[in-house]
């Protein structure tokens, strides 16, 4: 196996790019997921020390407005890769992908005798590289209806709100699960790939990793070379183009960015305060205030009391009237039924203090009665 022969594999710029994509996921991963599980011992810990919630959520949109940066770069540099070098679209999935991971698959369980011979791109690396086009898309989409709810409740129901955040923490945990079981085993457990660093492959690792990538090499048909004049002519078309659309797309994300303050300010924390309850004696309820009622005479409440309580049964024609102070302590055929200071022996008190009567008195009324009567009976 070859292992002095290098073949190049990454420009620059694509490792460049790598890097901040890797430092703003890293980012991004270690202050959102935190707050997915903020109950967690282990976010609490994290988040204490970001040096709080608001120092941490401000780190989150930073990496998140870097990672939007990349994608834009990575777009407009893509399309000059295709439209000025016209490269070929390695990356693009095709039937020979789904054949060769279904020969991969056998060879693993010991049903295929060799691995499928791969290009510049594997399966692999082409789901890996459309998941991540995929999850970003999500989580801008879903991160710009969380940092702006406001505006996306005028356009959409409110449930929309809460299910982004449902689809921005799970699409979140998916990618952190993928990049540490997928990504870090195919790259750097399995065989420690070096290309993203140094950008070159050894030819050994060309052939075992990428074999017709390494055949077209060789043959030299790997790229299409473009002359000079027809590079400028492209570049021509291309660069007015692509600068209009890149500075459509920043002015997007300045607008992402800047729109809405709603999810921005952070509300403080209510201040904790130990509950201060001094041991004191029960509290009574406090005492009612009787009702005012006038002097204790048969013209201050009495007769009054009498002519609502006693005067629609009660009247001449009964035989026993209320009417009047006199018609009351003259009383019936059978004899009074008020007997000036004695209410015990009062028969009025007496068929009261029975219940049950038609003009019954209640216990507060009948008791003025009964003072009414011991104290004589009083008409003034």
């Amino acid at each position: 196996m070859n292992t002095t022969n290098t073949h190049r594999r990454f420009a620059l710029s694509q490792r460049v790019e790598h890097v901040v994509m890797l430092v703003s996921f890293i980012t991004l991963a270690v202050t959102g997921l935190p707050q997915k599980y903020a109950a967690a011992a282990w976010a609490d810990a994290m988040i204490k020390f970001f040096g709080g919630i608001e120092t941490a959520r401000i780190i989150h949109r930073y990496a998140a407005t870097v990672l939007m940066l990349v994608a834009v770069y990575h777009f407009t540099a893509v399309a000059y890769r295709v439209v000025v070098r016209r490269v070929r679209m390695t990356m693009l999935p095709t039937v020979r992908d789904a054949r060769d991971a279904l020969q991969t698959f056998l060879f693993n369980i010991g049903l295929a005798k060799q691995r499928p011979q791969m290009g510049r791109y594997t399966f692999e690396e082409k789901v890996e590289y459309w998941s991540l086009i995929w999850g970003t898309v999500v989580m801008i989409v879903t991160g710009f209806m969380m940092w702006n709810p406001i505006a996306t409740a005028r356009f959409f129901p409110g449930q929309f709100i809460p299910a982004a955040k449902a689809a921005h923490g799970g699409e979140a945990l998916l990618a952190v699960l993928a990049i540490i079981i997928w990504h870090m085993w195919s790259v750097h457990l399995r065989h420690f790939n070096k290309s993203m660093w140094t950008g070159r492959l050894t030819e050994g690792e060309m052939l075992h990793e990428h074999p017709l990538e390494l055949a077209d090499l060789k043959a030299g048909v790997a790229e299409r070379p473009v002359d000079a004049p027809t590079l400028r002519k492209r570049q021509q078309a291309f660069l007015p183009a692509a600068g209009v659309f890149s500075v459509a797309l920043l002015a997007g994300l300045y607008f992402f960015v800047t729109f809405e303050q709603t999810a921005i300010t952070t509300l403080p924390p209510t201040p904790a305060v130990q509950v201060f309850a001094p041991q004191t004696p029960t509290p009574l309820p406090p005492t009612a205030t009787p009702r005012p009622v006038g002097d204790l005479t048969w013209e201050g409440y009495v007769g009054t009391l009498f002519a609502d309580k006693c005067s629609t049964c009660h009247g001449t024609a009964a035989g026993l009237s209320f009417a009047t102070y006199n018609d009351a302590l003259a009383g019936s055929k059978n004899g009074p039924v008020i007997v000036p200071g004695d209410a015990a022996g009062s028969k009025m008190v007496v068929v009261q203090m029975a219940g049950g009567h038609p003009g019954q008195l209640s216990a507060d009324e009948l008791a003025r009665i009964q003072e009414w009567i011991d104290l004589g009976a009083p008409e003034k």
